[in-house]
Protein backbone atom coordinates (compact mmCIF):
# COMPACT_ATOMS: atom_id res chain seq x y z
CA UNK A 1 0.00 0.00 0.00
CA UNK A 2 0.93 3.09 -0.70
CA UNK A 3 2.05 5.78 1.87
CA UNK A 4 -0.51 8.62 1.88
CA UNK A 5 1.39 12.14 1.55
CA UNK A 6 1.61 14.73 4.79
CA UNK A 7 1.32 18.06 3.50
CA UNK A 8 4.02 20.75 4.78
CA UNK A 9 3.68 22.35 8.08
CA UNK A 10 2.92 25.59 5.76
CA UNK A 11 0.51 23.84 3.78
CA UNK A 12 0.18 21.85 0.51
CA UNK A 13 3.18 23.72 -0.89
CA UNK A 14 5.50 20.76 -1.51
CA UNK A 15 2.65 19.50 -3.63
CA UNK A 16 1.57 22.53 -5.88
CA UNK A 17 0.01 21.63 -9.39
CA UNK A 18 2.58 21.96 -12.00
CA UNK A 19 3.29 24.90 -12.91
CA UNK A 20 3.67 24.49 -16.98
CA UNK A 21 0.00 22.87 -17.03
CA UNK A 22 -2.13 24.64 -19.29
CA UNK A 23 -5.38 25.81 -19.61
CA UNK A 24 -7.06 24.43 -23.23
CA UNK A 25 -7.19 26.99 -25.89
CA UNK A 26 -10.40 29.14 -26.47
CA UNK A 27 -10.85 28.70 -22.43
CA UNK A 28 -11.27 32.11 -20.65
CA UNK A 29 -11.43 33.03 -16.39
CA UNK A 30 -14.61 34.00 -15.85
CA UNK A 31 -15.51 35.98 -12.58
CA UNK A 32 -18.71 33.98 -10.54
CA UNK A 33 -20.70 32.83 -7.64
CA UNK A 34 -19.54 35.42 -4.95
CA UNK A 35 -16.40 35.36 -2.76
CA UNK A 36 -16.55 31.45 -2.51
CA UNK A 37 -15.81 30.64 -6.18
CA UNK A 38 -13.04 33.51 -6.10
CA UNK A 39 -11.27 31.65 -3.34
CA UNK A 40 -12.15 28.38 -4.68
CA UNK A 41 -11.45 29.15 -8.08
CA UNK A 42 -10.13 29.96 -10.79
CA UNK A 43 -13.21 28.59 -12.96
CA UNK A 44 -12.81 28.91 -16.63
CA UNK A 45 -15.32 29.20 -19.60
CA UNK A 46 -15.91 28.53 -23.51
CA UNK A 47 -18.48 28.77 -26.01
CA UNK A 48 -18.21 26.38 -28.37
CA UNK A 49 -21.55 27.74 -30.05
CA UNK A 50 -24.00 25.29 -29.11
CA UNK A 51 -22.85 24.94 -25.29
CA UNK A 52 -21.04 26.49 -22.56
CA UNK A 53 -17.86 24.54 -21.42
CA UNK A 54 -16.79 25.34 -17.98
CA UNK A 55 -13.71 23.94 -16.73
CA UNK A 56 -10.88 24.36 -14.07
CA UNK A 57 -7.05 23.08 -13.47
CA UNK A 58 -7.28 20.70 -10.33
CA UNK A 59 -4.75 22.72 -7.63
CA UNK A 60 -2.80 21.32 -4.51
CA UNK A 61 -5.71 23.22 -2.57
CA UNK A 62 -8.75 21.39 -4.24
CA UNK A 63 -6.89 18.05 -3.04
CA UNK A 64 -7.84 15.68 -0.20
CA UNK A 65 -4.98 13.64 1.37
CA UNK A 66 -4.64 11.17 -1.60
CA UNK A 67 -4.06 14.50 -3.60
CA UNK A 68 -7.33 13.95 -5.82
CA UNK A 69 -10.05 16.74 -5.87
CA UNK A 70 -11.89 17.08 -2.77
CA UNK A 71 -15.60 16.20 -3.67
CA UNK A 72 -16.86 19.44 -1.91
CA UNK A 73 -14.87 21.38 -4.42
CA UNK A 74 -16.35 19.01 -7.39
CA UNK A 75 -20.11 19.66 -5.83
CA UNK A 76 -19.06 23.23 -5.74
CA UNK A 77 -18.33 23.39 -9.25
CA UNK A 78 -21.64 21.28 -10.34
CA UNK A 79 -23.32 23.68 -8.46
CA UNK A 80 -22.56 26.65 -11.10
CA UNK A 81 -22.15 24.72 -14.00
CA UNK A 82 -26.08 23.72 -14.66
CA UNK A 83 -27.54 27.40 -13.99
CA UNK A 84 -24.44 28.77 -15.78
CA UNK A 85 -25.19 26.49 -18.93
CA UNK A 86 -28.84 27.64 -18.50
CA UNK A 87 -27.51 31.50 -19.10
CA UNK A 88 -25.84 30.91 -21.66
CA UNK A 89 -27.88 28.36 -24.23
CA UNK A 90 -30.61 30.64 -24.07
CA UNK A 91 -33.27 28.81 -21.40
CA UNK A 92 -33.74 31.54 -19.17
CA UNK A 93 -33.15 34.94 -18.79
CA UNK A 94 -30.33 36.21 -16.27
CA UNK A 95 -31.24 35.46 -12.58
CA UNK A 96 -30.21 34.17 -9.45
CA UNK A 97 -30.63 30.41 -9.16
CA UNK A 98 -30.37 28.86 -6.24
CA UNK A 99 -30.06 25.17 -5.59
CA UNK A 100 -33.01 23.25 -3.98
CA UNK A 101 -31.42 19.96 -5.09
CA UNK A 102 -27.93 18.52 -6.82
CA UNK A 103 -27.58 15.11 -6.94
CA UNK A 104 -23.97 13.75 -7.87
CA UNK A 105 -22.83 10.61 -8.89
CA UNK A 106 -19.06 10.34 -8.63
CA UNK A 107 -18.06 7.91 -10.73
CA UNK A 108 -13.83 8.48 -11.26
CA UNK A 109 -11.27 10.95 -10.07
CA UNK A 110 -9.27 13.71 -10.87
CA UNK A 111 -5.85 13.66 -9.43
CA UNK A 112 -3.99 17.05 -8.99
CA UNK A 113 -2.93 18.76 -11.89
CA UNK A 114 -6.02 16.99 -13.80
CA UNK A 115 -8.32 19.68 -16.36
CA UNK A 116 -12.01 19.08 -14.93
CA UNK A 117 -14.14 20.17 -17.64
CA UNK A 118 -17.99 19.52 -17.85
CA UNK A 119 -21.45 20.59 -19.78
CA UNK A 120 -24.41 20.54 -19.20
CA UNK A 121 -28.29 20.86 -20.27
CA UNK A 122 -31.65 22.46 -18.99
CA UNK A 123 -34.14 19.37 -19.48
CA UNK A 124 -37.04 21.79 -18.22
CA UNK A 125 -37.85 24.82 -16.91
CA UNK A 126 -41.45 26.09 -14.57
CA UNK A 127 -42.69 29.64 -13.76
CA UNK A 128 -40.81 28.68 -10.51
CA UNK A 129 -37.89 25.76 -11.18
CA UNK A 130 -34.92 25.07 -13.53
CA UNK A 131 -33.99 21.25 -14.17
CA UNK A 132 -30.53 20.25 -15.64
CA UNK A 133 -28.04 17.58 -15.85
CA UNK A 134 -24.37 17.86 -16.75
CA UNK A 135 -21.55 15.40 -17.13
CA UNK A 136 -18.20 15.68 -15.68
CA UNK A 137 -15.01 14.83 -17.22
CA UNK A 138 -11.27 15.04 -15.62
CA UNK A 139 -8.59 14.62 -18.08
CA UNK A 140 -11.48 13.88 -21.18
CA UNK A 141 -11.92 10.76 -18.63
CA UNK A 142 -15.49 10.61 -16.81
CA UNK A 143 -15.93 11.71 -13.78
CA UNK A 144 -19.53 12.57 -12.57
CA UNK A 145 -22.87 12.70 -13.35
CA UNK A 146 -24.73 15.39 -11.34
CA UNK A 147 -28.86 16.48 -12.33
CA UNK A 148 -29.96 19.31 -10.39
CA UNK A 149 -33.19 21.61 -9.40
CA UNK A 150 -32.95 25.35 -9.24
CA UNK A 151 -35.61 28.06 -8.08
CA UNK A 152 -35.64 30.43 -10.40
CA UNK A 153 -35.41 33.79 -8.20
CA UNK A 154 -34.75 37.57 -8.66
CA UNK A 155 -33.44 38.96 -12.00
CA UNK A 156 -29.93 40.05 -11.85
CA UNK A 157 -29.96 43.70 -13.41
CA UNK A 158 -32.38 43.82 -15.73
CA UNK A 159 -32.07 39.89 -16.69
CA UNK A 160 -31.15 40.70 -20.59
CA UNK A 161 -27.13 40.18 -20.01
CA UNK A 162 -27.18 36.59 -21.98
CA UNK A 163 -23.04 37.26 -21.93
CA UNK A 164 -22.17 37.82 -18.31
CA UNK A 165 -18.90 36.49 -19.24
CA UNK A 166 -17.92 38.04 -22.54
CA UNK A 167 -17.66 34.51 -24.06
CA UNK A 168 -19.72 35.87 -27.10
CA UNK A 169 -17.60 38.55 -28.51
Amino acid sequence: MTPVPSPSPSGFDDIAADESAQIPAGFRAINMGGPFMAHNGPLYAQWNGQRLLLGFRVEARHTNPLRMCHGGMLASFCDMLLPCAALYQGMIERRFLPTISLQIDYMGSAPLGAWVQGEADVLRTTRNMLFAQGQVSADGQPALRVSGIFKMGPLIGDGKDADPFGLLS
